[in-house]
């Protein structure tokens, strides 16, 4: 029980971090901006797409070149930029705490070989 103790800690910790509460912040900032949240979410459906057609092998330079081209636009929109780096901030924050996690206990993380998990 108390792994999970300490799980509930941690998600305490992380719910009172700077970088969480940024975020909470600005991502209600943007909610309240219809025209601007509306076109992130357009974006986030292109980047969903563009990442189903390259799991299935049928993404295009011209796809990535209008993802990478709308992402320029919408970064120079203040709260949009804003949003996309706190949401930056928490998520790596995460990734980093995922990693921690994971080389103690020897999970395989993406930019790692696999363990051989037979021996």
């Amino acid at each position: 029980m108390l792994v999970y103790d300490k799980a509930h800690e941690l998600a305490k910790a992380l719910a009172n971090s700077q970088e969480y509460r940024q975020f909470l912040e600005v991502k209600e900032k943007l909610q309240q901006d219809g025209i601007n949240f509306s076109l992130l979410e357009d974006f986030r459906r292109q980047q969903l797409e563009v990442q189903m057609a390259e799991i299935l092998g049928s993404e295009t330079d011209e796809s990535l070149e209008k993802l990478e081209q709308t992402y320029n636009l919408l970064s120079g929109i203040p709260v949009i930029n804003e949003y996309l780096t706190a949401e930056y901030r928490l998520s790596r924050m995460l990734a980093d705490i995922q990693k921690i996690v994971g080389e103690v206990v020897g999970i395989w993380l993406p930019d790692e070989p696999p363990l051989n998990w037979l021996n």
